[in-house]
Formats: C-alpha cells, structure tokens, sequence
C-alpha cells in the first residue's frame, strides 16, 4: 500500500534534482504512478506457476531485476524454463507461455500491453514509450530489448531507483548501500548521483495530498472520461482469462436495463460508468482464487471479500469519480443483507446499486467460469428468478436486466476489424481466453498446424505480439464478452 504514491515522489525529487524541466518531471511523475500499467497481462499464468498467489511472488522478488545480472538470471530461468529439456521447452511454446526464440513472454507482454493501454489514454508520447522499457536496466541486463546506458529512457532510469529505494527502505535495508552496489550496473550513475545529492534522501511518506500537490494544474480534460474508464476496465478484466470482457458486459446491461427502468439520463450514465470500474479492485487479490476451479475455502472467501473495498477504495481517491466509488463497491450486496463488503440490505441499496448487482450475475452466468460451462440465456434467467425469490436480488431490477439482454444480444460482427476473417475471429476469442493451440484446434475441428497459421495472422494483422496483447485487443474492439 502506497508504494506508487512514494516511488512517485521520489522520482519527481530526482528529476527536479537532475535539473530535468517542468514537463520531463511531469513525464516522470505519470511513468513512476503507471510503470506497471501492463501487470495484469500475465497474472494467470504466473498464479499458475507459483502456486496461485502471484501477488505475493511479485512482492518476493520485486527487487531482483535490478539486483546481479547472476542472480536475476537465476530467478528468470525458474519463470521462463531457461535449461528446461527441449520437449517441455516446445510445451511451453505451445502453450503460449513461452515464444519461439525462448525469450520471457512475461515481461514482454507487460510492456505491450502498457503500451497498447497508455495510448488509449493519450499519453504523451515519451511516456508512452517509457512505458514499453520498463524493465530495461543501464548494463543492458533488462527486458523487453535489452536497452543499454542512454538509450534507456531517462524515465525509467529514475524511476527504476526510486522504486528500489522504497522496497529497500519498507524491508529496512540500507538505501544507500544499494545505491552503491548497483551503480553502473542496473542503475544510471548520474541518477545515483543525484539521490546522494538530494538534501533530503529519506523515502517519502505516501500521503495522497502530497502526490496531488506535486501536479496542482489538471493535465487532462473530463472529456476523456468514459475512454478513460474503459482502459481501467479491460486492465481490470484481464487479470483473469474467465473475466475479460465482463466489465464491458456489465456496463452495457446495467446501463440498458437502466434506461428501461425509465432512470434519468444523468443516472444511466453513472450505471455504465460504474460497470466499467466495479471489479477494479479484484486486481489486489491473487489470481489463484480467481481462477480456481473448486470450492473456495474459508479464508480464499474471505480475500474475495476484499475486493469490493479495494474498488471502493481506489475510486473514492478520485474527486471526479466519488459519485461512481458507492455504487461500483456494492454491486456483490444484496437485498436480504447476505452480500459485502457492507452486508448492507435492500432498504439501504438505491435503484441503480440494485440494477449493477442483477447485471453483473446475469453476465457472469452467461459466461464461462472456471468450475462450468456458460448457461444458456433461459437457464441464467431461471438462476437470476431463483436469486430474486431468494431475496438475493432485486425484482424490479433482475426483470429489466433480462429485458435489455433479450433486446441487446450480441449483434454478429458486420465488419471484423483489421481485416480479420470469421475464423481468425474465432481463434482470437479463444486465445484472449488463455485457450492452447491444441484446445482451440479441439473446440473448432482443425489441426493444431492450422491454429497456428492463424495464430500468427492475427497478430501480424492487428500488430501484437503476445496473447496478452491480443485479449486487449479483442476487449478493444468488442470482440469478446463475459
């Protein structure tokens, strides 16, 4: 908690120090807030191979990349089976976990998908590109290109120390020490030099007050706003290859099903809004709860729980998005009291917190989760009937819910984007949902070879080059829903 508010602060220390002007500190700023804009990209499959807490590995082994070139070695050959047989080797290339020439698709999809989403939010273009280098180090030991010296972006040069301090300053290891050790290898010198000569080298305190002092001036307009929430949506969904697409889903139910209930435009505007942001804070919960294809235990229940409160809590940060942060955290209460993160029941949940409740289980049921299959549109509508009887969920609302997905069923694609042919669309669907070559090739009746062929005329066609990078895509453009 707080860490980006920290590593931001410090950054922007940094750069003033370095004598860098107003607009290449801001660069800074956005970069050491949104390094890891992409870090959902690979969040299943790194659950998978840690166990299902990818949180906690990711907090394990924050610092490593910048550590020795031997030791960071040693912790990527564990990620990407570096010595591994050349049979289970070819396995990991089919799979999608690994490409080709060997290289760790991990990072890789990290840095294309940050790219791909901070050009939706019009970003400036070193940014931007910072972004797509965010694990470059200054011996040219890093990811995705093995950048060396200068040609490292400066943002990423400082903001790679600036995070290593805070990590060194929460475990109370000596900063200074690590400075020292690393200078010249991962780390810039000049940038080293720069925190030696700060008057105050201390880590900051992660006051939110203080982050927003740094950038008085607003630097983006509330026009961008439902592009904006968009992105956070497709970051949000796909965290998890059974979630990509929901929040879209969610938002376009919820927003239909609100102006049946004859809601006032201003509200049905939120509604869709609040369906975009409404799983934002399943992010902080591991992947193997998510993705996990039996019964939840106690505890996992309860780490589930969490993120309501995380969506509520990131939300209500923002003075532009308060009005959303209410509605968006209650879409799992429900109308007996039975729900969270609040228990709060029906006398207490306004009309549109009810609608976002009936359209998000109404979405989730139509699709496939890990422990079944998608339910047909009359069996959802039998489950949802059954919740309301229950007094789970709200009458009024669930019915107008199975209004709007009867008068707004998926539309078939009139036009594929980028040329995309009906099959390549088939096969793009699949893969955004973790789908091998060989299970795609079972669901659609060809051969592995054949997926394959596709496989690499999709990603030509629509300009990625890691499956994570695909599912954005296909968020993107509609192509998938859940």
């Amino acid at each position: 908690m707080g860490h980006a508010i920290r590593t931001c602060l410090l950054s922007a220390r940094i750069a003033e120090k370095l004598g860098l002007d107003e607009v290449k500190v801001r660069h800074v700023r956005q970069v050491a807030l949104l390094r890891f804009l992409g870090c959902t990209a690979d969040a299943s499959e790194s659950a998978r191979g840690v166990g299902g807490d990818e949180i906690a590995f990711n907090r394990a082994m924050a610092d490593v990349l910048n550590g020795s070139k031997s030791r960071a070695a040693m912790t990527m050959a564990k990620s990407i089976g570096v010595g591994l047989p050349p049979i289970r080797r070819a396995a990991l290339v089919a799979s999608g976990l690994m490409d080709t020439r060997g290289t760790e698709v991990g990072l890789a999809s990290h840095c294309e998908v940050a790219t791909m989403l901070a050009v939706r939010l019009k970003l400036e273009v070193p940014v931007i590109e910072a972004l797509g280098h965010a694990y470059e180090r200054w011996d040219g030991g890093g990811f995705p290109d093995e950048l060396e010296g200068e040609d490292v972006p400066l943002e990423i040069r400082i903001c790679a120390v600036a995070r290593d301090l805070d990590l060194a300053a929460q475990a109370r290891e000596n900063p200074m020490e690590l400075l020292e050790a690393r200078r010249g290898k991962a780390y810039d010198p000049a940038v080293v030099d720069a925190v030696f000569d700060l008057p105050e080298p201390r880590v900051p305190e992660a006051r939110w007050e203080a982050l927003l002092e740094t950038e008085p001036d607003p630097v983006r307009s509330l026009d961008d706003l439902d592009e904006t929430l968009e992105v956070m949506a497709d970051f949000a969904d796909l965290k998890s290859p059974w979630t990509r697409g929901h929040s879209r889903e969610v938002a376009r139910l919820a927003e239909s099903a609100g102006k049946l209930a004859g809601i006032e435009s201003s509200q049905t505007e939120n509604l869709r809004r609040a369906g975009l942001v409404h799983d934002l804070g399943r992010v902080g919960v591991e992947n193997g709860i998510w993705d996990k294809a039996g019964e939840l235990s106690l505890d996992e229940r309860e780490k589930m729980h969490l993120h309501t409160y995380l969506t509520q809590r990131v939300l209500s940060r923002c003075e532009a998005l308060g009005s959303l942060a209410t509605i968006a955290a209650r879409h799992h209460e429900r109308v007996d009291g039975s729900g969270y993160h609040s228990q709060i029941d029906g006398r207490n949940l306004s009309q549109t917190e009810l609608i976002l409740a009936a359209a998000d289980v109404y979405a989730a049921l139509t699709s496939d989760r890990p422990h079944r299959s998608a339910y047909t549109p009359d069996e959802a509508k039998e489950i949802l009937l059954t919740e309301v009887d229950e007094r789970h969920l709200d009458r009024k609302a669930a019915t107008h819910v199975l209004a709007a997905a009867r008068g707004e069923s998926h539309p078939p694609i009139e036009e594929s984007p980028r040329g995309l042919t009906d099959r390549e669309v088939q096969v793009l669907r699949l893969i955004a949902r973790e789908r091998t070559n060989r299970k795609i090739a079972e669901e659609l009746y060809i051969s592995p070879k054949t997926v394959g062929r596709h496989v690499e005329n999709i990603y030509a066609k629509i300009g990625v080059s890691t499956r994570a990078g695909a599912a954005v895509f296909a968020m993107e453009n509609g192509l998938i829903g859940g």
